[in-house]
């Protein structure tokens, strides 16, 4: 396939990392550094409001007040947390990059989308963690979303345990 004139090449991509601090996220980070290694990149990681939470869950109002602001803020303070420990994983595979958190939108492929906006990436690299049938119908899949949504590149890479089974599935 031709390369678009005025593409950028792997060398001058700025990269889109998800990262949740999952053993698929650490894949995805040390997939990017080997691809992209010495390019930007923004390591994002999304948090959820208690509030929001509460809302998709149909819950009402708790029978113990609950100080909405601290849960939030202690959510957003994890999150900025992991995306610097992803950022420093991320630094060691070689890419040039910085944490990024953002709350969850209507939901988190959307948010990976609009933050991949946001940052100008050029390629949105995440891991998967490999659902299949019933589980994948009601989970869903954030990997599956993005791809199916994005209007640039996407990366998925399996974890070293979603791989494994994988190979085993089809070495049977």
């Amino acid at each position: 396939m031709p390369v678009p004139v005025g593409a950028p090449k792997l060398r001058d991509m700025q990269v889109l990392v998800c990262y949740d601090g999952s053993p698929d996220a650490e894949a995805a980070v040390d997939a990017a550094g080997a691809l992209f290694a010495g390019n930007p990149a923004t390591i994002l990681t999304i948090w959820e409001g208690i509030s929001e939470v509460m809302a998709r869950a149909g819950a009402g109002v708790p029978a113990a007040p609950l100080d909405f602001e601290d849960v939030d803020r202690a959510s957003a303070d994890a999150a900025r947390e992991r995306s610097e420990r992803g950022c420093a994983t991320a630094r060691v595979a070689g890419l040039d990059a910085d944490p990024r958190t953002a709350q969850r939108g209507m939901s988190v492929w959307e948010t990976v989308l609009d933050q991949a906006d946001a940052t100008g990436a050029d390629v949105i690299v995440l891991g998967t963690r490999g659902l299949t049938g019933v589980k994948s119908l009601l989970l869903g899949s954030v990997s599956h979303a993005v791809l199916q949504h994005a209007d640039r590149p996407v990366i998925v890479v399996p974890g070293s345990q979603v791989a494994g089974r994988r190979r085993d599935r089809r070495a049977h």
